[in-house]
């Protein structure tokens, strides 16, 4: 039988047909297709007549009508409706033949399926319909149909995604605007809050916003994460569309979302959007909110900080350069850039100002937070070069001091110098950093901890010899390795 259908033997089919039952063996390619279902598939429509039992359904309920569809085989289609076959039956996924036809983009079908009553609003199981696939496929004739049959123009999908919605998202410029011209909401929003203005600002769809915007689309509608169409276009490097919005978003609604467009083009690496923005003057220095700076587990507020966290050097100079401030976070960019090995942005950092000396806030110690975050002897080299105190690794601070300047994150707790330098994870670096430290001081007692650690290396001896050491010390609670 199956042999037969494929190879549209309609006088063979119509033997089999009054002589034995039709279905074809289940396989995991076609489950529980009869030979009705393999006519649709291969488009012979005088087998298919032969065989008419017009809904009888695959295990994925597809019926013949929806195959025939599918397949854009218009004869079929019109056989099984002229049979009787009901245009409204979907599939396992609610995919009725209507929605198929227009995933398709067979306008011919999509007709006939219509003048036979098919339903143009039903839904597949994701919220979508006819016209929603009408308008990813591209095709204004088919929307036109569609809406000439009566779909709903603002019908949202499972997510809350309009037709003009999903016309965004593709780039849809000429569908949109008959949509808009029929009556399309410009301004609604999905569950996410995205509007057709945000989607068109993430794809840098210049006419499309050019369209929206005449047509009244609000650039002041933020999403469910406070983000407006400005902040979406900077962070997709989008600068055109950037220069498109400015003049039509409200400073006020920027400053309530909490980040400014350029903290996102820094983030995102988008120089160009940088640039521009320095140029026309946004505030360099501006910070996250309290609530957006509490979303990274560094608390970052400045547009510099994000930067420097994404290891663009470019923009950290033109950050830099336009009067952006290294030492405004609460942890230090300088020991971002530090921790990831990049001497052109340290280089960049130290130039413009940053303090060489600043502590880990969530770590506080005795000695500089640069010796944390590398035991690179280069880059500490010329740190030292430029500031960074390396008699702070040997002179004792009392503890009001140090809870004077730590008492916001960690009270009455800090960390010496000779305590952490001899600690099993760093105890193997201690010698050559001890040495390189030795060349930036002057006379300096060390604690019995640090020469226990040291005693029996190699570079005891230089050490030694680089500095004369007074008798060392007993290693207290309250007394580490001291200047003399």
């Amino acid at each position: 039988m199956i042999t037969a259908v494929r190879n549209g033997e309609v006088q063979r089919v119509s033997e089999l047909a009054a002589s034995t039952t039709t279905y074809i063996p289940t396989n995991s390619a076609m489950e529980d297709w009869t030979a009705l279902h393999e006519a649709a598939h291969c488009g012979h429509v005088n087998c298919m007549k032969a065989l008419l039992k017009v809904d009888k359904r695959t295990l994925q309920e597809q019926t013949a009508l929806l195959i025939a569809t599918d397949r854009k085989h218009l004869e079929c289609v019109k056989c099984l409706l002229e049979a009787g076959a009901d245009p409204d039956i979907s599939n396992k996924n609610k995919e009725t033949p209507l929605y198929k036809a227009c995933q398709q983009g067979s306008i011919d079908i999509v007709r006939v399926i219509l003048a036979f009553g098919g339903s143009v609003n039903q839904r597949c199981y994701r919220g979508w319909t006819a016209l929603h696939e009408a308008v990813r496929h591209g095709s204004p004739e088919l929307c036109e149909t569609l809406l000439q049959a009566g779909a709903a123009i603002d019908a949202p999908n499972a997510h809350g995604i309009t037709p003009l919605l999903e016309a965004a998202r593709h780039g849809r410029t000429t569908i949109m605007d008959y949509l808009i011209c029929k009556g399309a909401g410009v301004n609604l929003q999905s569950c996410e809050g995205t509007t057709a203005l945000s989607e068109a600002s993430k794809h840098g769809q210049r006419g499309m916003i050019e369209l929206l915007l005449r047509h009244h689309a609000d650039a002041n509608k933020a999403s469910k994460t406070g983000l407006l169409p400005l902040h979406i276009a900077a962070q997709h490097g989008q600068r055109e569309i950037v220069s498109l919005l400015l003049p039509v978003t409200s400073r006020v609604k920027i400053r309530q979302s909490g980040i400014t467009p350029l903290h996102l083009a820094a983030e995102f690496n988008q120089e160009e959007v940088v640039n521009f923005l320095i140029k026309i003057g946004c505030d360099v220095n501006a910070r996250l909110s309290h609530e957006r700076s509490a979303m990274f587990h560094d608390h970052r507020t400045t547009a510099l900080y994000c930067a420097v966290a994404a290891g663009n050097a470019g923009v950290v100079d033109s950050l830099l350069r336009a009067g952006a401030n290294p030492n405004l976070d609460p942890f230090s960019p300088l020991l971002v850039a530090v921790r990831q090995g990049s001497f052109r942005i340290i280089s960049s950092l130290v130039e413009h100002g940053a303090d060489v000396n600043v502590h880990i806030p969530a770590h506080p110690t005795d000695f500089p937070g640069v010796l944390f975050c590398t035991h690179h002897q280069g880059l500490l080299r010329y740190l030292l070069d430029n500031g960074c105190q390396a008699q702070d690794c040997f002179s004792q601070r009392t503890h009001s001091e140090m809870e004077n300047y730590l008492c916001l994150f960690v009270p009455n707790l800090y960390l010496q110098f000779c305590e952490w330098v001899t600690s099993p994870s760093v105890c193997h670096m201690a010698a050559p950093l001890i040495s390189l430290l030795l060349e930036y001081t002057g006379n300096v007692r060390l604690c019995s901890r640090v020469t226990e650690c040291l005693n029996g290396k190699q570079e005891w001896v230089a050490i030694k010899g680089k500095k004369q050491l007074s008798k060392c010390i007993n290693h207290t609670a309250e007394h580490g390795c001291s200047v003399d």
